[in-house]
């Protein structure tokens, strides 16, 4: 099993296909296994490396708290070890935080930074505190969860829309304990999330993505990120927080600025 280790935590990753490299970053509670179709996808056009963030996955679960610097510098831990000097960035949600992270902490290390449904924190805007959640009942969340993805998910919305439905759905997954530690923990370092005022250290050719309907990282925030960072381009697509899988033009967008486009421009 590929692993690395950063200090006391044990790190599994996964590398496929060749060409530009690039890290994606995913989002809270997730590995690898929850976006392997997309990393397939992108794996055809690059080579694309993942882990499972600490407390996640098959990684280890040392004990907390965890901090955002902490889980930047597992992302370029990851980068050392495979011998890449400079590499592209894609973030996801909470991976799209730890990819801001990185990048005003090695902005050296940092071709492109592709940042998608998340927030600056700090006076930029907050993303949804998810950690909130976990103190309601299965069927709070259920209530709230929805309107989180996307802003349209009421009843009458899947009602004339079924196959959207599953994408609002909350399954409760039976885990070990130490996984579920490890959820928690990465929701408590994502509550303290704040790189506003050091977004002005990205030099790279940035994209920030948001639908348009999402309740956990509005718009707003996006175009607050790219306000920011000098030359970055923001995007807004058809959806919510799932606009990736939401909008078609997402992945034709997300793989030309990664992989297509000329290295020197901004």
């Amino acid at each position: 099993m590929p692993i690395f280790l950063v200090g006391d935590c044990s790190v599994y990753y996964e590398v496929l296909g060749t060409g530009q490299r690039m890290i994606f970053l995913n989002g809270s509670g997730s590995n690898i296994e929850a976006v392997r179709p997309l990393i397939g996808t992108l794996g055809k056009y690059g080579e694309v490396a993942i882990h499972d963030q600490r407390g996640l996955g098959k990684s280890s679960v040392p004990n907390g708290p965890y901090s955002m610097a902490q889980y930047a510098q597992d992302a370029l831990a990851l980068a050392d070890h495979l011998g890449w000097e400079t590499f592209a960035v894609c973030g996801m949600s909470f991976g799209g935080m730890v990819a801001q992270e990185l990048a005003v902490s090695a902005p050296q290390r940092v071709e492109r930074l592709a940042l998608l449904c998340t927030s600056a924190g700090g006076a930029g805007g907050s993303s949804y505190p998810l950690h909130e959640l976990e103190n309601l009942s299965f069927h709070q969340r259920q209530e709230i969860y929805p309107r989180l993805l996307d802003e349209r998910f009421t009843e009458e919305w899947f009602e004339s829309h079924p196959n959207d439905r599953v994408y609002g759905k909350i399954v409760e997954q039976t885990i070990d304990a130490e996984k579920r530690r490890g959820e928690i923990l990465q929701l408590e370092a994502r509550k303290n999330h704040d790189v506003w005022d050091r977004l002005h250290r990205i030099s790279c050719a940035t994209l920030v993505a948001s639908g348009k309907y999402d309740g956990i990282a509005p718009p707003a925030n996006g175009w607050a990120i790219a306000s920011r960072i000098a030359g970055a381009k923001f995007e807004e697509y058809e959806g919510g927080h799932l606009f990736i899988i939401q909008d078609k033009r997402v992945l034709v967008d997300l793989i030309e600025f990664i992989f297509h486009s000329e290295r020197g421009d901004s």
